[in-house]
């Protein structure tokens, strides 16, 4: 069968695009916008919508906005303005304006006088609790306000007193005329103005009156030349709300709205008013804690740029709700930074090693890669003495089924020093473990070119006498599944500090700098709390993966 309709590819938001460019929808260039509002710091979820519309308008030789939707004095403050310009920049990206909302109120202003002189806007003065009472239901229609049907006259002056400040907040307000009997609530004479007397951190005490979001935000996209407002799925019932606020107040080529299903991530907070409250409550530092999914907090965590725009280009975009593990995310950061970055060793909960075979006063060096993946980086030489660390769980002193590190008579390898051999276990009056003495094999250093013996264990150490104490710290999700309900919860349980102990090249880290800690994970020098005496390190991710890509 024969067709002359042309196939186009890509995600049905870059279809849609294009689908316009062909028909010559706009005579203007593609241009989208990243809209947030300046209330809080930017999460994860914000990553994937400044991602799209910036990738979006270089994908079609376009530009994009960074636009802060400022209506609200209650909320806004500069502190939030300036972190999401951060924020928007590290991620790397550059916007061809920056606009705000405020910019635009005397507009916004002669847009609601139009619709009252068209007999499309009327002052109200009902209460928001009779205002939620005429409004009906998904199944009832709503009834008019007796106010409506004031005279086009009236509601002007009415609207120029409160711009002039004559009534208190929530006096009166200015809706729009639409249909209280229209399936779609937000068609049923949505307010467009509130009064407020709160100052405005970019207007300071100008406007006591401001626009609704549903009102402001189609303005907004099209004084700025906007083509496509990218919004999410939650703002699709109120698509008609957007399109009839263009068509009253008589825009040419109006901005088309396109939605796409929000970002959700397991184990996750993705909403600015939760996370503001896990800062009020004192369960994290501030908006940059390592444990929030703030871009703030993960850039403090460690996370690179390149790994949130792969993750967000492998979730890809959807109309259909769905949940993203957690891990997947996860892997993109490991997979970012397995190339990128040079191992040390870092014992957490150390257990003393005597060689007692060892010389005495002697230190010696050992040559260890730097990143056996990239052969590039080089190695560098760890002492080696008589006295050492190893993890506490690398002995065991009645060992498992295939365990194949430290127990009685057992022998292993230290990396890239001896082979060791456990000899006798030293206990404290209570029973714990206090110390190993060991002997070492002096034919088997590494590199020395010796065969025929192999060892099945490899663990890493830190020489007692030049270690390097540090603090690691270790996160756990701020959201755990409730194993009754299967519901997330707050997880209560989410730090565990570790006083610790580095080998000397460790003291090369700089607050942002990233290494691999061997057989641990990957770790940042935290930014805040290091200092020149004492570094501390956040752990980024772990070293193994649960998260398999679906085959294609």
């Amino acid at each position: 069968m024969e067709t002359n309709e042309k196939t186009v590819s890509g995600n049905f938001i870059e279809v849609a695009i294009k689908r316009d460019l062909e028909d010559g929808t706009y005579s203007r260039p593609i241009k989208t916008r990243f809209p947030p509002e300046p209330n809080g710091y930017l999460h994860i979820g914000h990553a994937k919508s400044i991602c799209l519309n910036f990738t979006l308008g270089a994908e079609f030789n376009g530009t994009t906005n960074l636009r802060f939707d400022d209506t609200n004095p209650t909320k806004e403050n500069d502190e939030y303005v300036k972190a999401i310009e951060n924020d928007v920049k590290w991620l790397g990206f550059d916007w061809a304006e920056e606009c705000f909302a405020s910019d635009y109120f005397d507009k916004m202003y002669e847009c609601a006088e139009m619709l009252i002189k068209k007999g499309r806007a009327f002052v109200c003065e009902l209460t928001p609790e009779q205002m939620k009472e005429y409004r009906g239901t998904l199944t009832e229609p709503g009834k008019e306000s007796p106010y409506r049907n004031r005279s086009i006259d009236e509601n002007l002056r009415l609207f120029r007193e409160m711009r002039d400040g004559k009534y208190e907040d929530g006096e009166m307000c200015l809706r729009a005329k639409i249909d209280m009997s229209s399936p779609n609530m937000n068609m049923r004479d949505p307010v467009i103005y509130r009064i407020s007397h709160d100052a405005h951190h970019r207007t300071g005490t100008k406007w006591c009156i401001y626009p609704m979001y549903d009102f402001a935000h189609p303005l907004e996209d099209a004084i700025e030349g906007v083509t496509h407002s990218i919004c999410t799925m939650e703002f699709e019932d109120h698509r008609p709300l957007y399109d009839w606020v263009l068509r009253e107040t008589e825009w040419t080529e109006p901005p088309r709205q396109i939605e796409f299903a929000r970002l959700n991530i397991t184990n996750t907070v993705m909403s600015k008013r939760y996370l503001k409250r896990l800062i009020d409550d004192g369960v994290v530092e501030g908006w940059d804690d390592p444990r929030m999914p703030t871009i703030s907090g993960l850039r403090r965590r460690g996370y690179t740029p390149e790994a949130i725009r792969n993750f967000c280009a492998d979730i890809g975009v959807a109309k259909a709700y769905s949940k993203v593990d957690a891990a997947q995310l996860e892997s993109c950061i490991r997979n970012d930074l397995q190339l990128k970055t040079q191992s040390r060793n870092v014992i957490l909960d150390p257990l003393k090693v005597v060689i007692t075979n060892y010389p005495e006063g002697r230190t010696e060096m050992c040559e260890i890669e730097n990143n056996r993946n990239v052969p590039e980086m080089g190695t560098r030489m760890v002492p080696f003495s008589r006295e050492l660390y190893v993890e506490r769980e690398d002995f065991m002193e009645v060992p498992v089924k295939k365990y194949f590190r430290l127990f009685p008579g057992n022998e292993v390898r230290f990396k890239g020093a001896y082979f060791i051999t456990c000899d006798e276990v030293v206990k404290d009056d209570a029973g714990n473990v206090t110390e190993l003495r060991c002997k070492y094999d002096p034919e088997t250093k590494s590199g020395s070119g010796f065969e025929g013996r192999k060892v099945k264990g490899t663990i890493h150490w830190v020489d007692a006498a030049s270690a390097v104490p540090v603090t690691v710290r270790d996160f756990g999700y701020l959201l755990r599944t409730d194993e009754e309900t299967g519901e997330e919860v707050t997880n209560e349980n989410t730090i565990t500090i570790h006083e610790a102990f580095a080998e000397p090249a460790i003291e090369d880290s700089e607050p942002g700098s990233r290494w691999q800690f061997f057989r641990h994970g990957y770790y940042i020098e935290d930014t805040k709390l290091s200092t020149p005496d004492h570094k501390v390190f956040n752990r980024t991710v772990d070293l193994k993966s649960s998260w398999k890509p679906k085959k294609k």
